[in-house]
């Protein structure tokens, strides 16, 4: 880093570039102060043959402000400077991304754990909260997230702020709990082979299970998205879709509480991504907070852990604009500790 780009770190320079990138979309926006986030805009990523085009269309759009620092939060794991999405056919290097649009600072982090991250900026009035005592402060977080597929991230607190993990903990072996979740799993594993708990705990995932009940009671499964199984269940119309949607947040309860006690989550566990905010009103009564207390001796430890569904419009921005802020701030503490910029 030159000393010009050392200088901006430790300056306030806005506006700062921030985005959330899926497979499909790329949602860009300014951040034009501190968590103030203007102008976004969704651009579909199919329609750039590379990230710097799509870039550089939505910087076009708003205006080509001269841009210092930018956060990116992506669907796919960051190893190192080389990315290769697995769900999108982009493939870049970072720093020659960087160089290519004049950036000082240019920072990507998976996508789930700026969602991990936005919860340290999330609105209390964003937050349902579905039983559970109040959070112990300075205690580790858990974040979960079923959508397209099953984000897991946490937040450990330490002195200088809350640290996100960043792991890929929707791949782990899914747990059955009782005989019909077995039935299911067996379904899956005839399937598929190894069966994750993003198997079951995503979009796709309602519709597996919706399958495996069908087939079990020697019906043809009818060719049904995620969101008509779960407004079935819903309406009453089907009771299969019903008991799909009730086992889905039975397993959600499970795991969630897996999580919880791997990470000793007495500061809450936290529910992201676009399923549940879909049915708030039936996930409170649903199986998922007796299935979530059910541990046998740790039943208690566990009842008294609160889960909040998150309902935040746009977390994957606010999280890339909080790892933006601790990458420069780290930079600014390390420049200063060498005792300035130019040494």
């Amino acid at each position: 880093m030159s000393s010009m780009q050392t200088e901006n770190a430790c300056q306030d320079v806005w506006p700062r570039l921030i985005a959330d990138i899926g497979g499909t979309n790329a949602r860009f926006a300014l951040e034009v102060a501190p968590q103030q986030i203007e102008q976004a805009e969704v651009l579909p990523c199919n329609d750039y043959d590379t990230i710097v085009d799509a870039i550089r269309e939505y910087l076009k759009r708003v205006g080509n402000p001269k841009i210092a620092h930018a956060g990116i939060a992506i669907a796919n794991p960051i190893m190192g400077d080389w990315v290769q999405m697995t769900n999108h056919h982009w493939a870049f290097s970072i720093e020659t991304t960087r160089q290519s649009l004049g950036f000082d600072t240019l920072i990507f982090l998976n996508d789930f754990t700026a969602q991990a991250l936005a919860i340290t900026r999330t609105a209390p009035e964003d937050l349902v909260k579905i039983g559970g005592q109040e959070p112990k402060e300075h205690s580790p977080k858990a974040v979960i997230g079923p959508g397209t597929g099953l984000g897991v991230s946490g937040l450990i607190p330490s002195n200088s702020g809350w640290v996100p993990l960043a792991g890929e903990g929707g791949h782990v072996s899914f747990p059955p709990f009782d005989d019909a979740e077995v039935m299911i799993w067996q379904y899956a594993k005839k399937k598929y082979g190894h069966v994750s708990a993003e198997r079951f705990l995503s979009g796709a995932g309602l519709t597996l299970i919706y399958e495996a009940l069908a087939v079990k009671e020697g019906l043809k499964p009818k060719k049904l998205t995620p969101a008509e199984i779960s407004e079935s269940a819903l309406s009453g119309s089907s009771p299969l879709c019903r008991l799909t949607l009730d086992i889905f947040c039975a397993m959600l309860g499970t795991v969630a509480s897996n999580l919880a006690l791997t990470l000793g989550a007495s500061g809450g566990v936290y529910l992201c991504g676009g399923i549940i905010p879909r049915f708030i009103d039936y996930f409170k009564q649903s199986p998922f907070r007796n299935r979530f207390e059910n541990k046998g001796r740790f039943d208690a430890y566990l009842a008294a852990i609160p889960v909040y569904v998150v309902l935040s419009k746009f977390p994957g921005l606010t999280g890339a604009a909080v790892a933006l802020n601790n990458h420069l701030q780290h930079t600014c503490n390390h420049v200063n500790a060498l005792g300035g910029a130019g040494k």
